[in-house]
């Protein structure tokens, strides 16, 4: 889990063009939007062509990807039961 943490941080910041930031500076358990990370929701579509494009995830239910997107630790556990790729 921790390896697919680490790969989930470094796809974030390539993803979303985050100049500047690491994967340390991404904390595990920090929301990704508003606080945290400050994301919105432009870059909550980007999330979602990643976790297809990476880990072939389609999110079937959209009200759910508040939930799944609340951090980089339940973006994990969600592809880690999900993920067909």
């Amino acid at each position: 889990m921790e390896e697919l943490i680490l790969e989930l941080k470094k796809q974030i910041i390539e993803a979303l063009n985050l100049e500047d930031i690491t994967p340390d500076d991404i904390d595990t358990n920090a929301p990704l939007f508003v606080e945290g990370l400050g994301l919105d929701s432009i870059d909550a579509l980007e999330l979602i062509v990643l976790m297809e494009k990476n880990y072939g995830i389609k999110l079937e239910d959209p009200g759910k990807s508040k939930e799944i997107f609340k951090s980089v630790a339940t973006m994990a556990e969600y592809i880690e039961k999900n993920r067909t790729k």
